[in-house]
Parts: structure tokens; sequence; C-alpha cells
């Protein structure tokens, strides 16, 4: 992933554990997934939306 191996994903995750500290870290991890799913969400309607209003062109 984004061409990071083992050794920088272990760097990465020993650093944000000692900014963060280790309660803080499944909040974050939670509050980027619901971010990440509401950004989904929203595409996905724009997506249909953009469906909707070329089939309504076509009639």
């Amino acid at each position: 992933m984004f061409g990071l191996g083992f050794p920088e994903m272990a760097v990465i995750g020993i650093v944000a554990v000692l900014i963060f500290g280790p309660k803080k870290i499944p909040e974050l991890g939670s509050a980027l997934g619901k971010t990440l799913r509401g950004f989904k969400d929203e595409m996905k309607k724009d997506d249909d939306e953009i469906d909707y209003d070329s089939e309504q062109e076509h009639r």
C-alpha cells in the first residue's frame, strides 16, 4: 500500500502511539472510518442523482 513496507508501517504506528497515546488510537480509527463511510455514501448518492438526471433527459 503506497509503497510502504512493514518497517515503515511499524515506525508510523509507534509514532502514532507516542503522539496520541494508546487509548486515543481506537477513537481516531473509528472517527476516520465514519468519515470515510460518509464520504463514500455521499459519492454514491451523487452518482445515483446523475444517473437519474440522465434517464429523465432521454424520456
